[in-house]
């Protein structure tokens, strides 16, 4: 049951319109339909005359003993006249109504229409043919020559502009018509507004609210009833918004530092998993050679123990995170020597893979950071070179003086990278070789590489040209002076 006013006024309206568009609409069509078919029939009367007139004298000039012989004999001659004079497709039948003669075999070949069989039987007759957008008409009439029936003559004439019109003049009706009911549809709606909105309103808050949204006002200029029941809304709904807005700042803190606990351990995990694997080949070779290559045991022993106490700093630095603790002491450290400790123990790894490390390092690349930090960033930039390079090839690592600055670059022949890939690259999680990731691997090496260059206030960039991916890693460099002084 219908309970709002307005809605009750404007189906009302609605209805007188639908009514009142129908018939409108059904007597226009009526009018113009027989105002169509009077003009149709006055034109084709006039056609016929003006056939009748040339057929008469056509017989005249020529007397045969058969009027119907002579009809079939000149039909092709009398058809193609009338076409020229009249404009129209012309066809010449028998009194029994086969074609002897088409002016447009296409149109007359086609399935017979009533008007040839009203012809047949001696009347005059019209088909209007509607095929859209074009409208025609068949008209056909039987040939008398004194008092016989001689033939019979079927027109094909084009009325396409006249219905063409005739629509035009309905479409303009449905326009003044709409026009009409929307003007009148606008009027009723102000009016109805003005009565029924502010109740209106405050059913469609109360629904809005129900459905939880508390943003939703209610602005009345009115100092009614009706005008403080909305202060009195908006008050209301002000204070639960209040106190679901602390509700909803306490559940996004502790949805942040949970996400911040995962990619803590995330990063721990990954930065876990390096040491141990540089830490089992080391192992895997002693076991095999044991005590065979006395120098190669001791290196391998010192780059156990070596490791085994960086895996205990990342122990360390893990349970200072974990209460809080962020040390941002920087002292001056030589990146250069860094970086070959880590290539020689990298190495083995690279071996494991069956490719090489390549190596060209100046002395004294001096910077500000700690020592850990950076080992950690080269540590996964090779790492992630052997991983990702072709089988069987060479990783160059250089590091040198350049513009004022120290840069390290590690270039390794892989397959390309596209540019989307490659602006990707330091987001979390994200593998560029998907297809083919190393086991265990999760994408989270050149995120970590990104948040150290970051924190040492460094640059990082990555190029993938020639099938060889390129990493460019560039630092302020210290001077002699500044290493002295901070030693």
């Amino acid at each position: 049951m219908i309970r709002k006013i307005s809605i009750k006024f404007l189906l009302g309206l609605l209805f007188i319109f639908i009514i009142s568009f129908i018939v409108l609409s059904q007597t226009v069509q009526a009018f113009i339909r027989t105002n169509n078919q009077d003009l149709i029939t006055s034109e084709l009367t006039g056609l016929k005359n003006n056939s009748n007139v040339y057929v008469r004298q056509a017989f005249l000039i020529n007397h045969y003993s058969s009027n119907e012989l002579y009809f079939g004999e000149m039909a092709e001659e009398l058809g193609s006249t009338l076409k020229h004079a009249t404009g129209n497709s012309v066809g010449v039948y028998t009194v029994n109504g086969e074609l002897l003669y088409a002016s447009d075999k296409a149109v007359f070949q086609q399935q017979e229409h009533s008007d040839l069989r009203e012809a047949v039987a001696g009347k005059t007759a019209y088909s209007i043919l509607n095929n859209e957008p074009e409208t025609s008409v068949m008209f056909s009439y039987p040939v008398i020559i004194d008092g016989a029936k001689v033939g019979i003559l079927r027109y094909f004439k084009d009325y396409s502009l006249l219905y063409q019109q005739s629509n035009r003049i309905l479409d303009v009706t449905l326009y003044i018509t709409l026009a009409i009911f929307t003007a009148a549809f606008l009027f009723s709606f102000i009016l109805s507004r003005h009565i029924t909105l502010p109740l209106g309103k405050l059913a469609h808050a109360s629904s809005q609210v129900k459905s939880g949204n508390l943003d939703v006002r209610i602005h009345l200029r009115r100092k009614d009833e009706i005008g403080r029941l909305a202060e009195n809304y908006n008050d209301m709904i002000d204070q639960i918004g209040r106190q679901i807005s602390m509700i909803s700042k306490d559940r996004d803190q502790l949805r942040e530092l949970h996400q911040q606990e995962k990619r803590f351990f995330d990063n721990i995990t990954h930065e876990l998993k390096t040491p141990l694997t540089s830490i089992l080949g080391y192992a895997e070779l002693i076991k095999v050679n044991g005590e065979r290559d006395p120098v190669f045991f001791e290196k391998g022993m010192n780059h156990i123990i070596e490791e085994s106490r960086r895996l205990h700093t990342l122990v360390l630095r893990l349970l200072e995170v974990s209460r809080q603790v962020k040390s941002n002491d920087l002292e001056a450290v030589d990146a250069g020597a860094v970086l070959k400790d880590v290539c020689e123990s990298m190495a083995i790894r690279a071996q494991r893979y069956k490719k090489n490390l390549r190596i060209h390092i100046e002395n004294d690349l001096w910077m500000m950071g700690q020592s850990d930090r950076i080992r950690q960033l080269f540590i996964n930039l090779i790492d992630n070179a052997i991983k990702y390079s072709w089988p069987l090839s060479e990783t160059e690592v250089k590091g040198l003086h350049a513009d004022g600055k120290i840069r390290f670059i590690i270039d390794n022949p892989s397959d390309a990278i596209s540019e989307e890939q490659l602006s990707n690259l330091f987001e979390p999680f994200y593998l560029a070789h998907s297809m083919n990731p190393e086991q265990g691997s999760v994408g989270l090496g050149l995120s970590i590489v990104k948040s150290i260059v970051d924190e040492l206030e460094g640059s990082i960039s990555v190029i993938s040209d020639n099938n060889h991916t390129i990493v460019t890693v560039e630092f302020e460099r210290r001077t002699a002076a500044e290493e002295a002084g901070s030693l």
